[in-house]
């Protein structure tokens, strides 16, 4: 099994491009109300536009906190790469990037275009 997270966004070509440069991945789909994200043929995540085709819980923006409790958290190798990515995004950084002693891997914090939090991690083990 592997997760397959699905966000609501306001842009979805906006949010796609974002996400692909970022995380260094392809769009698999395309369009304006929906996109999944690939990387190395496996789908990465999923987006979808809001108030779209009437699905549970993806139809009001203005009804709660885009992303209130959620991390988006993606592992990469290439983690020296990623963070000059979401720099050269202008991404707004929650947590510049530290060592985290409890998870024993590098990370950064950054919020995406709709608010949603961006976790950068490297592989467990990596004290950079």
């Amino acid at each position: 099994m592997l997760p397959q997270p699905l966000i609501a966004v306001s842009d979805v070509e906006r949010s796609s491009r974002w996400y692909q440069k970022l995380l260094d991945c392809q769009g698999g789909h395309g369009g304006q109300q929906y996109e999944q994200l690939m990387l190395d043929g496996r789908m990465l995540m999923q987006l979808h536009k809001w108030g779209d085709h009437d699905h549970p819980n993806l139809g009001n923006p203005d009804e709660a906190a885009h992303g209130y409790g959620v991390l988006l958290w993606f592992e990469t190798p290439h983690f020296d790469e990623a963070v000059a990515r979401a720099r050269a995004l202008k991404a707004e950084i929650v947590e510049e990037p530290h060592f985290n002693k409890n998870a024993r891997h590098r990370e950064i914090w950054v919020r995406d275009p709709d608010g949603y939090v961006v976790v950068l991690a490297s592989p467990y083990g990596d004290t950079g």
